[in-house]
């Protein structure tokens, strides 16, 4: 009981590197290396969590998603990375599936991404977007129309629940 115990290994550590800071010059490089550098230095990731959710996600689509227009995955992702604002970041294509299944639900939600998808294409490629108008039938060249993006979806659903990864 009367044992009185040495300096613990933290207290070393920080002795340690007061000693080692006192004989270095201090720089602006080393103040924000130790301010931003502390999970680094331990191997934590540069990378959020939200960060690789999103390109788990991204890399899921890009490999198993057929994309006419080309730009249906990117509006799909910029939508599933709101919905990841949940911190549901351990499960990312559970995410993407519940999002579609959200999206097939509802008319209005698909006739949204639809126009969306539309919108960027039109941006991307430097023409003038094909808007489906409701109870027409699709114009002739229009690479996202409600039909095709629900097929695309269902598909997405049917390989994630078949467990495609």
């Amino acid at each position: 009981m009367g044992e009185t115990r040495d300096a613990t290994p933290r207290d070393e550590d920080e002795g340690l590197e007061r000693k080692v800071r006192a004989d270095r010059k201090f720089s602006l490089n080393e103040a924000i290396g130790r301010m931003i550098g502390g999970d680094l230095i331990k191997g934590g990731s540069p990378v959020t969590r939200k960060q690789q959710a999103e390109l788990a996600i991204k890399d899921y689509l890009r490999r198993h998603m057929t994309d006419g227009g080309g730009v249906l995955g990117d509006v799909l992702l910029r939508r599933v990375g709101e919905s990841l604002l949940r911190d549901d970041y351990n499960q990312p294509l559970a995410v993407l599936a519940d999002y579609m299944r959200e999206v097939l639900r509802s008319e209005y939600v698909l006739a949204d991404l639809v126009r969306e998808a539309d919108v960027e294409w039109g941006r991307v490629g430097g023409e003038r977007p094909y808007f489906q108008q409701p109870g027409s039938p699709p114009l002739p060249g229009d690479p996202y129309t409600t039909d095709s993006v629900r097929i695309t979806l269902s598909q997405l659903i049917e390989k994630l629940a078949a467990g495609e990864t």
